[in-house]
């Protein structure tokens, strides 16, 4: 489902029709409640909507945490590649050493995740189905792994990619309720049969162009009781796999560790440009002009007024055209940028905190501007300004989960993954809080110590 082009509020698609029939079907009326793909299966189970349709994927874990209906549409995974690479990329086992990208927590992000171990590939998570398409065509993936149904919405919008004829993978979309949810369940269940016996849901699929030669068999397998496997085609890293949470958790910590790493690093580096800028900024502000004061002042005032979220899009999606910066540079970009106009803030007020007869006093001494402020104004800011300044390094260091947005897998974009394959957020979310405690509380201590080494004589 997606928002109608013209009536952007309003959802259309295949599974708008879907729900809309088994409501009307219940004696309800159909209310949409927008959650991210990812966290469908735990917004259901939490009681936020009672069903759930939008392309949901058949899964043993899905079939083990929570309450799926009969499947009711047959769809394949297929690759799409860039037409020029057509000729080259037909299967996983060509993209060898290639990123290929899909969306997160779906059957095609398992089958990468197992390609990255049998053919060395490169899987990488998108929150959505749509910049997949649109980076493979810009050269930052070189193929996608999604359902057809979504493949061929994308092409007819964008060009430059062509989809594989061979399907990776088979499965079957399904909507999912609470696990206690059974009596509604076999209710929806009965809706769905009797759709496929009066011709009803072959009549919605024809209207939006995904019915095909696959429907058949399944309504007649669905209609007859024979039982459904969940996936086929392909052998899948399915994490849940009827082994135990700690089992799980064994074989995820590994990756989330790894996380973890890239949340040090990229939070290091960050802050370190960002402490870079903003003293550079900062000192403008106090010694510069008024042409200089201006736009620096204009910087500070947009960077603080408007999302991180929305700087990292721009940085990555939209200067795409002009320039392709690679997702850890632009996440780079985007948290140092950011971050640098509040750390220019804070050191502003330490340098304009100075009492202006220690400089008056410097200056009778003969030091020029240059030497009070790196011998008199600097040392004394440094102390007013380090505690607010290891706080904004903590706050840096959780901020960095926003750049998931960018397929960047940090910490909490790979604990999201650990939790949609386990079908559980308890066991990740405390591994997830561990790993950042782990990270931020040293950080909290050496600000402590630094503040009690510098801190300034009381008499």
């Amino acid at each position: 489902m997606e928002a109608d082009p013209e009536h952007p509020d309003t959802l259309v698609g295949f599974d708008v029709e879907i729900a809309a029939l088994v409501a009307r079907s219940l004696g309800r009326r159909p209310q949409f409640v927008f959650v991210g793909y990812a966290y469908i299966d735990q917004s259901v189970a939490r009681g936020d909507a009672d069903i759930g349709l939008s392309g949901i994927e058949d899964t043993p874990t899905r079939r083990a945490s929570m309450a799926p209906t009969v499947p009711y549409y047959a769809f394949r995974e297929v690759l799409s590649v860039r037409t020029a690479d057509a000729a080259r990329f037909r299967t996983l086992a060509d993209l060898a050493g290639r990123r290929v990208g899909t969306l997160g927590g779906t059957i095609a992000y398992n089958i990468l995740l197992a390609g990255a171990r049998e053919h060395g590939l490169e899987p990488v998570s998108y929150e959505d189905d749509v910049h997949p398409y649109s980076d493979l065509v810009l050269g930052r993936l070189d193929a996608v792994l999604l359902d057809h149904v979504v493949a061929d919405r994308r092409r007819r919008v964008v060009s430059g990619f062509t989809i594989a004829h061979e399907p990776v993978a088979t499965g079957h979309y399904v909507g999912v309720l609470a696990p206690g949810n059974t009596a509604l369940r076999a209710a929806v269940d009965e809706i769905l049969r009797q759709a496929m016996r009066d011709g009803t849901l072959e009549g919605i699929f024809r209207r939006w162009h995904v019915w095909n030669d696959d429907q058949p068999a399944l309504f007649a397998r669905v209609l007859a009781g024979a039982p459904i496997e969940p996936v086929t085609g392909t052998r899948l890293l399915n994490s849940a796999g009827g082994n135990s949470a700690w089992e799980a958790t064994r074989r995820y910590l590994p990756s989330l560790v790894r996380a973890a790493g890239i949340t040090i690093l990229l939070s290091c580096l960050a802050m370190a440009l960002a402490v870079l800028l903003g003293c550079v900024i900062a000192t403008g502000r106090v010694y510069g002009g008024r042409l200089v004061r201006a736009p620096l002042t204009g910087y500070v005032e947009l960077i603080r007024g408007t999302p991180l979220l929305l700087q990292l899009f721009v940085l990555y999606y939209g200067l795409a055209e002009a320039v392709r910066l690679p997702a850890f540079v632009a996440a780079l970009i985007g948290l140092a940028l950011n971050y640098a106009a509040y750390e220019s803030e804070i050191y502003r007020s330490a340098l304009e905190a100075v009492p202006t007869g220690q400089l008056e006093a410097g200056r009778t001494l003969g030091l020029t501007e240059l030497q009070v402020l790196r011998l008199v104004r600097g040392p004394q800011a440094l102390r007013l300004a380090l505690a607010p300044m290891t706080n904004d390094f903590v706050a840096l260091l959780k901020d960095s989960s926003l750049v998931s947005v960018l397929t960047v897998v940090e910490l909490t974009k790979q604990t999201q993954i650990f939790a949609t394959n386990l079908g559980s957020w308890v066991v990740p979310g405390a591994l997830c809080a561990a790993l950042y405690l782990a990270m931020s509380i040293p950080l909290a201590s050496l600000a402590r110590r630094l503040e009690q080494r510098w801190k300034a004589p009381t008499s």
